[in-house]
């Protein structure tokens, strides 16, 4: 009996465009887990048209439960390896026909329409805006969003609801019945 093997995920990506505006970040990338054995030879494929081979990557390993030191890609190896002193919401990618891309890091968990947000943002042409800034601008916005949709659910729950719209215009303390067709 054999087992038939599910084909592996594309890589959830957006780069920027080519572009004279050069930008701290090249793009975003959104795993689906924090596995980078698993993760990393999809995303070393979906490159390699732009960027070449993929043989280098930097990540901090905060983000990551497990950094291995190589991770095996289609037809090569990709040596990895961490510093603490990089931004954790960044990886960096090293080739050797383009030379270096760095990504901002999705974490997994985030909300679609949140990471579709931060894919946008990452590949901005000429942003100067750092993958950490990045990241902590979209969990203030969802914080908003989040208050601003429970204050309506508790309004509506508690038995308040929004005023109906009026049939005449106010103005000052009378109301004046607006005529069906205007005058002149």
């Amino acid at each position: 009996m054999s087992i038939a093997l599910a084909p592996p995920l594309s890589a959830r990506l957006s780069l920027t465009p080519k572009s004279t505006l050069a930008g701290l970040l090249d793009g975003a990338w959104w795993p689906r887990s924090r596995d980078l054995a698993a993760e990393l030879p999809p995303l070393a494929d979906a490159l390699e048209e732009h960027y070449g081979r993929i043989t280098r990557v930097t990540v901090n390993p905060t983000r990551w439960p497990v950094v291995p030191h190589t991770v095996p890609a289609t037809g090569h190896t990709v040596h990895v390896g961490w510093f603490t002193e990089q931004d954790p919401d960044k990886m960096i990618l090293l080739s050797y026909t383009v030379g270096r891309c760095d990504l901002l890091v999705i974490p997994p968990e985030t909300e679609p329409a949140a990471a579709a947000r931060l894919m946008n943002a990452a590949a901005l042409p000429g942003s100067v805006l750092p993958a950490g800034v990045l990241i902590s601008d979209e969990a203030a916005t969802g914080r908003r969003t989040r208050d601003a949709r429970s204050g309506v659910d508790t309004w509506e729950t508690d038995g308040g609801s929004a005023r109906p719209p009026l049939p005449h215009a106010v103005v000052g303390a009378r109301m004046i019945a607006l005529p069906r067709t205007p005058r002149r």
